[in-house]
């Protein structure tokens, strides 16, 4: 993979995140774990470039990525879809999931990715907030989302690098 300058990327983040997913990967100990996510997005903040990501609190990936400084996200080819739809529906407590779904690790520094992808965000956490009820200004959200007040965390974390397939 090459690393493409902030100022070049031109991906669509709306297609991305909400169309095509994402895994959102990160390391603990000699161990790591990634997940399947459809929200979050990309922005300025803290005059930094950031990615947005939230998880919810059952998702075994959210020990790792509140362990880990670093995390990446990473996009596919639509040919991927099947192991993304797989990694998003099985949990890494109950079985090697990453193994199963053939894709190959690979690093940059300690932070993991995979190989297979076609974009690498590689991500070094700023911030972690926790939604409350609260939170919430627009009525009805958090009875439609959160039926059993399993509030997300938010997390914002400042992008290092991106990289893409050559």
């Amino acid at each position: 993979m090459k690393e493409l300058g902030a100022e070049e990327f031109n991906k669509n983040p709306f297609q991305l995140i909400g169309r095509e997913w994402m895994l959102v990967t990160a390391k603990k100990g000699d161990k790591m774990n990634t997940m399947t996510a459809a929200w979050g997005g990309l922005g300025i903040m803290w005059d930094k470039n950031v990615a947005f990501i939230v998880i919810r609190p059952s998702r075994y990936t959210k020990e790792f990525i509140d362990s880990a400084d670093t995390l990446s996200l990473t996009f596919y080819d639509k040919e991927y879809k099947k192991q993304l739809a797989y990694l998003g529906s099985v949990s890494g407590r109950d079985e090697d999931k990453i193994s199963k779904s053939n894709f190959t690790v690979v690093y940059e520094g300690e932070t993991p990715y995979f190989k297979e992808a076609n974009l690498a965000i590689i991500c070094k956490k700023l911030f972690r907030q926790e939604f409350t009820p609260d939170s919430f200004v627009e009525n009805g959200l958090a009875e439609k989302y959160y039926p059993g007040k399993d509030y997300h965390t938010l997390y914002i974390a400042e992008i290092e690098k991106f990289l893409v397939s050559e």
